[in-house]
């Protein structure tokens, strides 16, 4: 049998203080530091506890050239390479641990940065909920100043005010009205539905091409109405449709050149909102919202120019945030409020749309629709002129 380490391994001592009753009651120090090896690595999928003599094989053995088993077993001890191998830690060449070196193998053809690969892995959540409402409890912001303290200010300067440069006041244009208007909407009317014609625009516009061009053989670039890294336009948008006239309730993903929406699963109304609120980490202010679009970053396009690159996860985060930005403008020149979150369930996200988690995943879900008459959750609804 062959051996190798996986391709991206981090490990983490991590320090758990427990309590000794006996010597706190004795009136002396009562905790007792005890360090623990985390392995983080992200084909796993999570994190997994390892002994200090697993720590010391996976210290000695590469994650490039398969070596044989036996000098191993021989030198740290058969039962822990072992349990290494069973919890894909360490990879073999048998049909036995096939699952973890597929796994890890998807990882390298990605050609993932390891520290972003194990970021990335290690912050997905499956069913999870978003910590409640910072405003849950409290009248106004004065309660919750009052009870946490102020927050660091507002703006920040640097020198003294008489060394600033005046700048002319900008002159009025047409841009003006929907950013005056745009806010974060969390009160959606539970009852309203989303115009066909709103939802063609926002995701052409946003997420549609522009244009289409060949610029080599085997490689064709799009152009959008948001910058992205290497015009590459990793970002795929796919749509959890509750309520946009004339479109059936269900997962869609859109096809950014044919602009279409394409059927990935049908939906019963209660199963939508349900997914909805999944999807959201039981955000319950952005989950009755008429629709969802989930940014789901191919990472292996992005990856394909930026192999094994520091800045190449950076580069898909911003370019979701581009796509936020340009969807929220034209959800506000619609006169509607909108909404990004990165709290976000990402495993339940894949399962349903059938997502690997390394090769494609969800960064954010964005949506829009009419605000409720009557808000219940606070929010900056827009400024007068």
């Amino acid at each position: 049998m062959l051996i190798r380490r996986c391709a991206a391994l981090f490990l983490e001592p991590r320090e758990h203080l427990d309590l000794d009753l006996a010597t706190l009651f004795a009136g002396e120090q009562a905790l007792t530091p005890r360090v623990e090896w985390v392995a983080l690595a992200p084909h796993l999928g999570g994190e997994a506890t390892v002994s200090a003599g697993e720590v010391a094989a996976l210290s000695s053995i590469g994650e490039s050239l398969w070596i044989e088993r036996s000098p191993a077993d021989a030198r740290f001890g058969r039962g822990t390479i072992e349990a290494l191998l069973a919890r894909g830690l360490l990879l073999s060449n048998t049909a036995k641990h096939a699952r973890w070196r597929e796994l890890d193998e998807r990882v390298r053809q990605t050609r993932w940065w390891p520290l972003s690969a194990a970021l990335h892995a290690t912050s997905r959540w499956r069913g999870q909920q978003a910590s409640p409402d910072p405003m849950a409890g409290y009248r106004d912001f004065a309660e919750l100043v009052a009870e946490i303290g102020p927050p660091p200010a507002e703006v920040t300067g640097r020198g003294p005010g008489e060394a600033r440069l005046p700048l002319p006041a900008p002159a009025p244009a047409p841009l003006d009205g929907p950013l005056r208007a745009r806010y974060t909407g969390r009160n959606y009317d539970p009852r309203a539905s989303l115009p066909l014609s709103t939802a063609s625009r926002l995701l052409q516009r946003t997420f549609g091409a522009q244009a289409r061009r060949e610029v080599a053989p085997g490689m064709a670039v799009l152009k959008k109405g948001s910058p992205s890294a290497g015009g590459l336009h990793p970002i795929a948008a796919y749509v959890l449709a509750q309520r946009i006239e004339g479109v059936p309730v269900g997962l869609y993903h859109y096809h950014p050149v044919a602009h279409a929406l394409e059927p990935v699963r049908a939906l019963a109304a209660a199963e939508a909102a349900e997914l909805a609120s999944r999807f959201v980490a039981r955000q319950s202010w952005f989950a009755g919202a008429p629709w969802h679009v989930v940014l789901v970053c191919r990472f292996a396009r992005n990856f394909w120019k930026y192999r094994n690159h520091p800045k190449a996860y950076r580069a898909v985060i911003l370019d979701a945030g581009h796509l936020s930005q340009t969807f929220f403008l034209l959800a506000a020149e619609a006169g509607l409020p909108a909404f990004i979150t990165a709290a976000i369930n990402e495993v339940d996200i894949a399962e349903a749309l059938d997502l690997d988690g390394v090769t494609e995943d969800a960064l954010a879900v964005c949506g829009c629709g009419p605000a409720a008459a009557e808000a219940t959750v606070v929010e900056l609804r827009s400024d007068p002129a």
